[in-house]
Formats: C-alpha cells, structure tokens, sequence
C-alpha cells in the first residue's frame, strides 16, 4: 500500500512515516518540499504517487504569529486540507488529518467529546476548525483531535522543556489553571495506524492520552519519575499576556476510540515510558542553573 505524509519532517510526521514505513510503501513530503499553499502541486503529487492513504501532519502551529499572518495560516491549516481533500476524494483515497483541543473555547468543566460543539477563539483556531470541516469533503477520512504532543523525533515540546528544566536543576514555570490531556507521539501514531488498518468508521476522533491534568501537576510526575527536585513555579493564565486567547480547560475524552476498544494508554502511563525510551535521565548531582 503506498502512503503519502505531508509534514514529513515534523514532530508527528517523522513518527508517521517511521512507523508506517515497516508495513508500506511511503512517500514523506517535507514543507521544503511541497507547498502546501499550491493546490496544483498537492494534486501532481497525489497523481504521481497514487496513495492508498494521505496522511497530513502538516500545520501552521505557532499560535501567536497566527494573529498577524492570518493568510499563511488559513492556507496551511484549512485550505490545503481542501486541496488534499479533494484529491483523495478524485483518487478514492483515505484522508487522515490532525486537528486540535484549541476548537473549543475551554469553558467546560469535564473533558470535551467528539460531539460537544466546539467554539475557536482565536486564528488558529478557527484556522484547524475550518481544516476540520473541510477534511470531511474526502469520503474516508479521520479527523484526530490531539493536544500537547510530546514524544518524536524533535525535543521542542512544552513538556521537553519541563523535562530539560528539571533535569538541569533549573525552575520550571508551569501553568496551575490549564488542563489539559497530553498526547504521547507514539501511542497517536499507533492509534492512526490501527484506525486505518481497521477501516474504522470514517469521521472525527479524539486521540490523546486517557485522563487530564494541570501543567504544574505533569510537571510534578515528571520530577517523580525522574527523581529530581520539583522545582516549579506556579504560572496563572491571567499572567501572560498572549497575543492569541488559549482554551483555559482543554481536556478531551477519547469517546468513539473507546467505543471502538481502541484505549489510548493513560498520559501518566506514556510519560513514563517517554521518560524511560526517550528522553535523558538527570545528571548526578545536577545543581541549579543560575546563569
């Protein structure tokens, strides 16, 4: 089966083709290497390498600067997926698109499903919302919401960077009033491959670790497995003054993988292993950095 991953070189997307790659035929297109804001090259590219299954882990993920290059971000996050879309439809190929928790506006009091009406606040938001929609122009086709990956090839996470904090002795500021349900790399990339190999119900899916947490409470699991100090410092949203509105509570609940006896392992369960296969155990005797 040949298998097309836009966003070859990202965090997701080197995880995608790594692991698809053991079964199928991929093909990995990188942001250098195919613009996603040309439609006509997306529909070469399909025509040439005739995949079975378009896997997108392309996005215009920076938040903020969504604000300001509002066009970039409509182009990448919503109307390539149009693109793509289409040319899985025209090809009866399977899409498979990530989207995100920042859909919803966080007022929720218990994790969002697949059904509660989501509400963006904020360019990029609306920006996934609209590649959400568009995504369901190609008859098969998964929408998986993710959120706070960590994991993968690339060590730029929020989460990395608790981890690099609190490996070095350094403080660690956290957020104590966002929640949210952290996604490993590795449990997503696993789940879109069962989706497909199942030919489960096409539609929307969430797909991020079972149960949720505050920021400053992963921060304190991840100084537990590590064994370090917990050297966090309590942020509150109202704090930060961010160009771009975030959703303050943002837990998922993983309703119709569950429905499906696809469980996503626990997000305590996948820092550990990230902890122990991925990321570097602390130094001996590490001291604060005060540089």
């Amino acid at each position: 089966m040949n298998v097309l991953v836009t966003g070859a070189a990202g965090q997701l997307g080197t995880a995608i083709v790594r692991l698809f790659s053991r079964d199928h035929e991929v093909v990995g297109a990188t942001r250098r290497e195919l613009d996603l804001t040309d439609s006509g090259a997306i529909r070469r590219l399909v025509d040439r390498v005739r995949p079975a299954v378009i896997i997108n882990c392309a996005a215009y993920n920076d938040v903020d600067a969504a604000q300001v290059h509002q066009v970039e971000a409509m182009a990448v996050n919503a109307l390539a997926v149009r693109a793509l879309a289409r040319a899985a439809s025209e090809t009866n190929a399977t899409l498979v698109h990530y989207s995100t928790d920042f859909v919803f506006d966080g007022t929720a009091t218990r994790p969002y499903r697949e059904d509660d009406q989501p509400n963006p606040r904020s360019v990029y938001a609306i920006s996934k919302r609209m590649g959400e929609r568009f995504a369901e122009d190609a008859p098969r086709h998964y929408v998986l919401r993710v959120e706070s990956l960590f994991g993968g090839h690339h060590r730029r996470s929020s989460v990395d960077k608790i981890i690099d904090a609190l490996v070095a002795g350094r403080e660690a500021p956290v957020f104590v009033d966002r929640t949210t349900s952290p996604s490993y790399v590795e449990d997503v990339t696993r789940t879109t491959r069962e989706l497909v190999a199942r030919r489960a119900a096409p539609g929307l899916y969430h797909c991020v670790g079972e149960g949720f947490c505050t920021w400053h409470e992963l921060g304190a699991e991840i100084a537990r497995l590590l064994g370090v100090p917990a050297r966090l410092v309590p942020v509150r949203m109202a704090d930060v003054a961010f160009p771009a509105e975030r959703p303050r509570y943002c837990a998922l609940e993983n309703a119709k993988l569950n429905a499906l006896g696809l469980r996503v392992p626990s997000w305590q369960d996948a820092l550990a292993r990230y902890l122990r296969d991925g990321a570097p155990a602390p130094a001996p005797h590490s001291s604060p950095d005060r540089a």
